[in-house]
């Protein structure tokens, strides 16, 4: 096992590095818009001296290659440079928000498992049902709608719509995470950021439990005198599990880079709307850093979920032999 996670990690740095390469090869004059220097400026006259001086202080002078060492040291350090707009650190502005993401992840993680895998064991032990049908059919319906659209919708229902009902009462806030922060704003965004991550979760936790169903330990266990109950959730579930880890424990990743739209839509400030935020004002280093902080929790995350393997699966064995 420690040889694996050992050699896993050293395949993540080649991939890391890569990544970043390619982030930090946009800031090529003429792929994208907006002049760094006069991002900086601000509103300032920018002289000649000054643009020296300004491109002289951020290596912006020096060849790329150049520069991506210098960025690619700051890195190593933590230091994913400075803001443009705000003159303050990339790393205290992502720090300042990153808990806000993670809230709102965490919460859709758990909208995704309870109702994904609550509906997928009942479809799949209800199969052809009324319950069977109504889980497929609301499931396609999901998979086939965009978050944010879906976003929009609930606050429009419960923003305005409900409002209009009942007179004027609020039951659920549209916007915003409260002050101090408070569970009832995460309601509306997590349902939105795990709609399409439950509906994937449902499906697969729904082939896997049928499958399992099938095998001929589950007819052995029924004729035990097993109860229905220990039969579906002792020993048909625990082996069901491991493609529905895999999916949910890699939807973390997708989860976080999903939340730009969410946080954008229900103003959620976490590092997804900072993300947004940022790519509106021209303000690079913090859509890089941003974007880097998520690639480096993906490949983080990916190595826990391979080694939940071996926990779920006592046959799996890592170091190139399997039983």
């Amino acid at each position: 096992m420690g040889k694996y996670v050992f050699r896993r990690i050293l395949q993540m740095i080649p991939v890391f590095l890569g990544v970043t390469f390619i982030l930090f090869a946009l800031r090529i004059p003429g792929l994208l818009p907006g002049d760094p220097v006069q991002l900086i400026v601000g509103e300032r006259e920018l002289t000649p001296a000054l643009r020296a001086e300004i491109e002289a202080k951020h290596h912006l002078n020096e060849p790329l290659h150049i520069q991506y060492g210098y960025y690619v040291s700051g890195l190593v350090q933590g230091d994913l440079g400075s803001s443009m707009q705000k003159g303050r650190e990339v790393t205290d502005i992502l720090l300042d928000k990153f808990p806000n993401t993670i809230r709102l992840a965490i919460s859709a993680i758990l909208v995704e498992i309870v109702i994904g895998l609550l509906t997928g064991i009942i479809s799949a032990v209800k199969q052809y049902s009324f319950w069977d049908v109504l889980v497929t059919l609301s499931t396609s319906i999901l998979v086939s709608v965009p978050v944010f659209w879906l976003g929009m919708l609930l606050q429009m229902f419960f923003g305005i719509k409900l409002k209009e009902w009942t007179g004027g009462a609020v039951f659920l806030p549209i916007s915003g995470m409260g002050d101090p922060p408070d569970l009832i704003h995460l309601i509306l965004p997590s349902i939105t950021l795990a709609s399409v991550s439950t509906a994937y979760v449902a499906r697969i936790m729904r082939s896997q439990m049928l499958e399992a169903m099938g095998q001929d330990y589950i007819r052995t266990a029924r004729a035990k005198g097993l109860s229905e109950r220990v039969v579906v959730f002792k020993h048909g579930l625990k082996n069901a599990l491991i493609p529905v880890v895999t999916f949910i424990g890699l939807d973390l990743g997708a989860l976080m880079a999903g939340a730009i739209l969410t946080e954008t839509v229900f103003s959620w400030p976490g590092i997804g709307r900072e993300i947004y935020l940022a790519v509106t004002q021209r303000d690079w280093p913090v859509v890089m850093g941003g974007v880097v902080v998520v690639v480096f929790i993906v490949m983080v995350v990916n190595l826990l979920v391979d080694i939940s393997y071996a926990v779920l699966d006592p046959r799996i064995r890592y170091g190139g032999t399997a039983e």
